[in-house]
C-alpha cells in the first residue's frame, strides 16, 4: 500500500508537483479480481491537470512533460515519494516503475510518431484522439535515461526517468551515436498551448496501450499493471 502522505522535501519541485496532483476515476473499467465482484477504485489521470502537464498519475508514480524538452514528447516518470537516488527507492515503488515504464514509453513515442506521420500526410497532425490503426508493432525509437547524483548530471535530486522519443531523421553514423546515447540534445522551452494538445494525445495513447496489455495478457494483466496485484500474493514463499 502506498502511504497516504509519502515523504517529501519542501525545496523539491517534483514533490510540489506530486502534492498538487490529485487522482481521478480511472477512465475505463477494471476486470474484477477473483476475490471481489467489483473492481476497487483507482486512477491514472489527475483532475484537474496541474501546470506540470501530467500524463499519468498513480498512488506511487507521476509522469509529466519535461519543461525544457530535449526532443518533442520528452516525458519524466517520477516516484511520488521524495527519493534522491535509485538506491533509495522502495521495492513497491520499483515494482511500479517496472510495470509502467514500458507501457508509458510506447504511449509517449507512439503519440509523437503518429503526430509526425499525420503532418507528413498533410493533415497537420492535429488529431488528438489517436484513433488510427494501432497495432502491436514497433512504435519508434527512444532513450530511457536515469541519473543519480550531481556528478552523473542529475539536476533535480528526486528519482526520475527521462523518456526521450527519437522519432524522424536518419539513424546517426556510429561515430555520432554518442549524441543520442545519454539523452543529449538541444533543450527548448515547452510551449503551454502545444503541451496541452500533446498531453491529451499521450493520455489517450496510455489508454490504448493499457488495452494492448488487456489483449495480450487478459484482465489479470491489466490488474497487475494498474493495481500492482500479483497472482499468489497470499501464498507462502
Amino acid at each position: 500500500m502506498a502511504p497516504s502522505h509519502p515523504p517529501s522535501s519542501p525545496d523539491c519541485p517534483f514533490c510540489a508537483i506530486a502534492a498538487a496532483t490529485s487522482l481521478s476515476p480511472i477512465p475505463y473499467p477494471l476486470p474484477p479480481s477473483s476475490s471481489s465482484s467489483s473492481p476497487p477504485s483507482t486512477s491514472l489521470f489527475p483532475s484537474p491537470p496541474p501546470t506540470a502537464h501530467t500524463i499519468l498519475s498513480t498512488p506511487l508514480l507521476l509522469a509529466f512533460l519535461d519543461h525544457a524538452p530535449i526532443a518533442r514528447g520528452h516525458v519524466l516518470l517520477v516516484v511520488r515519494a521524495h527519493r534522491e537516488k535509485l538506491g533509495d527507492v522502495r521495492v513497491e515503488e520499483g515494482e511500479a516503475v517496472g510495470r509502467w515504464l514500458g507501457v508509458l514509453s510506447r504511449a509517449v513515442v507512439r503519440s509523437v510518431s503518429e503526430e509526425m506521420r499525420g503532418k507528413e500526410g498533410g493533415d497537420g497532425g492535429d488529431g488528438e484522439d489517436g484513433e488510427g490503426e494501432w497495432d502491436d508493432g514497433d512504435v519508434g525509437d527512444w532513450n530511457i535515461v536515469q541519473n543519480n547524483g550531481a556528478r552523473a548530471a542529475q539536476v533535480v535530486p528526486h528519482v526520475h526517468f527521462h523518456i526521450i522519443p527519437r522519432v524522424g531523421g536518419d539513424v546517426p553514423e556510429v561515430k555520432a551515436r554518442s549524441w543520442t546515447v545519454f539523452g543529449k540534445g538541444q533543450r527548448e522551452e515547452l510551449d503551454p498551448d502545444d503541451a496541452e494538445v500533446l498531453v491529451r494525445r499521450m493520455r489517450r495513447a496510455v489508454e490504448r496501450e493499457v488495452e494492448r496489455v488487456r489483449r495480450r495478457e487478459g484482465g489479470e494483466g491489466v490488474r497487475r499493471l494498474v493495481l500492482g496485484e500479483r497472482l499468489g500474493r497470499g501464498s507462502k514463499l
